[in-house]
């Protein structure tokens, strides 16, 4: 594990009645110890270099001989993934960040490579090592693994009930299979969509260290909100202007999101403006999942207007939360048309940031200009969006249409643990036929039964309240507003019932990541008041509160 960057500590000066002295510069190493630590920055790059160029070459090899035995694109993927394992690894803490930064462009890389199901999961190449090397530092430092504490009950309860799932039912139709299908194998695949980004908790938790990693990691997420939109921006200006040619046939091809559309970034796109139809995908696998990052963008790009202590951020903040609704209007995301604004108020009213008079009037003028002005300039693509939402809507009722998926999981259930793991799950459907519920607590009833729902649910609840408490704990006014804003992000997440939104990118990631900085907040929050008082009569009392939280901030 790669040594952490040390904590700033700041240093007041006393206020005193005589001149006041230059501050006490800390003692000069002698010229044993700068060549000691020299020597040893040297070493450690060497080690560096070596470990990086011996996993480049061994990856590039298996990667050579997989392309000439099978296909050169996917040998091209399997260096990448070897490469990624290897330095994943050895470098957690980076990982996790690439981890984060790739979770948007996954869409984009995978069907640039020929859209492989196994490409689907090149992700997790940094995920599953960087996850490994978490848990070894926190056996190695005595932390605990599982954060918070409450969950731990509703998680074991959870797995049980998964675990008796894939032996008695998946196990069961395993040995009754047919046709080339793998129902327990589906099943595994359905766990781990079901809770293997829990740990992501874990991740953040030891990842974040102080506020410059906050306002680095929150301020990565901007810039990729921006970096996205702006490719679906030039997405939507190739197909307007002909560069793309957009969807082609008769019939109900010109309806239905394909790959062969395909545009720029992305995978299946939907484009016949004659019979008013757009669905853009953005830069993920397929228009949804492009609608549930604008959704999820809506709250990040809330807590940086709002709670980043630099005003260049702040407006950064601003344009992030201009483009996600203007990409909800011209990308035709229904569900983000409707969802972006309800988040936005529901987020002013929850956090309390209406009442900040100094900040939500510059923000909420500022915004209300720039969607105003295209507006204007734009009437018909508003009129247009508006009116297929408004179509949809009249046609399939949110409400009615999730009470029937209910009725029909109630009544297609089979057992106490449901029809098997991964049998409503879409992602799953390589490994056999699945029924496809287009909501997620359904679809969670449908695979493990009631049981099995009422323990999801009482997971959900359970972080949700340990993430409430971390906010109620942070006091210092910006990190509160983050905190806030993750709360409400988590909360809207766990019961929000239309569409299954946690089975999919990037929700499936940015729920837990959520959780993981809200519950470190209040950590952080006492870690910077302790280094401000260290000047205090307590400062021996202090100084060891400051040791025992910096235990858990080793991880790098």
């Amino acid at each position: 594990m790669a040594n952490s960057i040390p904590f700033r500590r700041s240093l007041r000066r006393k206020q005193t009645s005589q001149p006041v002295e230059e501050n006490v510069q800390a003692p000069a190493l002698t010229h044993k110890e700068r060549i000691a630590l020299k020597r040893k920055a040297a070493k450690e790059r060497k080690a560096l270099i070596r470990y990086t160029v011996t996993s480049l070459f061994a990856s590039a090899l298996a990667g050579v001989l997989l392309g000439l035995l099978a296909e050169p694109k996917l040998g091209v993927g399997a260096t990448f993934a070897l490469l990624c394992l290897t330095l994943s690894f050895k470098y957690p803490r980076q990982a996790i960040y690439a981890f984060i930064i790739y979770i948007p462009f996954s869409g984009t890389v995978t069907y640039a490579l020929g859209g492989s199901s196994i490409l689907q999961l090149a992700k997790d190449a940094f995920y599953v090592p960087a996850v490994i090397g978490v848990i070894q530092f926190c056996r190695k430092n005595r932390l605990p693994i599982l954060i918070p504490k409450s969950i731990k009950l509703p998680v074991g309860i959870l797995l049980t009930i998964c675990l008796f799932t894939l032996v008695l039912v998946n196990g069961a139709q395993e040995l009754e299979a047919t046709g080339g299908e793998k129902p327990f194998l589906m099943g595994i695949l359905g766990l781990k969509i079901l809770l293997g980004y829990l740990l992501m908790i874990t991740c953040i938790y030891y990842l974040i260290r102080n506020k410059e990693d906050l306002y680095f990691l929150l301020r990565t997420q901007v810039v990729l909100i921006l970096v996205c939109c702006g490719l679906c921006f030039v997405q939507y200006l190739m197909l307007k202007t002909g560069i793309c040619r957009g969807t082609v046939g008769v019939g109900e091809t010109l309806f239905k999101a394909s790959l062969q559309s395909k545009c720029f970034v992305g995978g299946s796109l939907l484009y016949t403006p004659s019979h008013g139809q757009i669905r853009l995908p953005g830069t993920f696998v397929a228009p949804w999942q492009w609608g549930w990052f604008l959704i999820s963008s809506a709250f990040f790009s809330f807590g940086t207007a709002f709670s980043d202590r630099s005003p260049f951020w702040r407006m950064m903040g601003l344009y992030s939360m201009a483009a996600v609704f203007i990409m909800a209007v011209l990308s035709a995301q229904r569900i983000a048309l409707g969802l972006v604004p309800v988040a936005v108020v529901t987020l002013l009213l929850l956090t309390g940031q209406i009442a900040n008079l100094k900040r939500f009037v510059p923000i909420g003028i500022g915004l209300g200009l720039i969607l105003g002005f295209l507006m204007i300039k734009n009437p018909e693509v508003v009129q247009q969006r508006w009116q297929s939402f408004q179509d949809r809507w009249n046609a399939s009722p949110p409400h009615e249409f999730v009470k029937q998926q209910f009725l029909h999981s109630i009544k297609d259930q089979d057992g106490l643990f449901g029809n098997g793991l991964g049998r409503g799950t879409n992602a799953t459907r390589v490994f056999g036929e699945v029924r496809l519920i287009e909501t997620y607590h359904p679809k969670v009833l449908f695979e493990i039964g009631p049981l099995g729902l009422l323990s999801v649910l009482v997971l959900y609840t359970a972080l949700t309240v340990a993430v409430f408490k971390a906010y109620r704990a942070t006091k210092e006014p910006d990190l509160r507003g983050y905190a806030a804003s993750m709360w409400v992000f988590v909360l809207f997440i766990s019961y929000f019932p239309y569409y299954y939104a946690l089975d999919v990118d990037p929700v499936n990631v940015y729920y837990w990541l959520a959780a993981g900085i809200a519950l470190k907040l209040p950590e952080i929050d006492r870690l910077e008041k302790l280094e401000q008082s260290l000047d205090d009569p307590n400062a021996k009392l202090n100084k060891r509160k400051l040791k025992r939280l910096k235990k858990s901030a080793k991880f790098s």
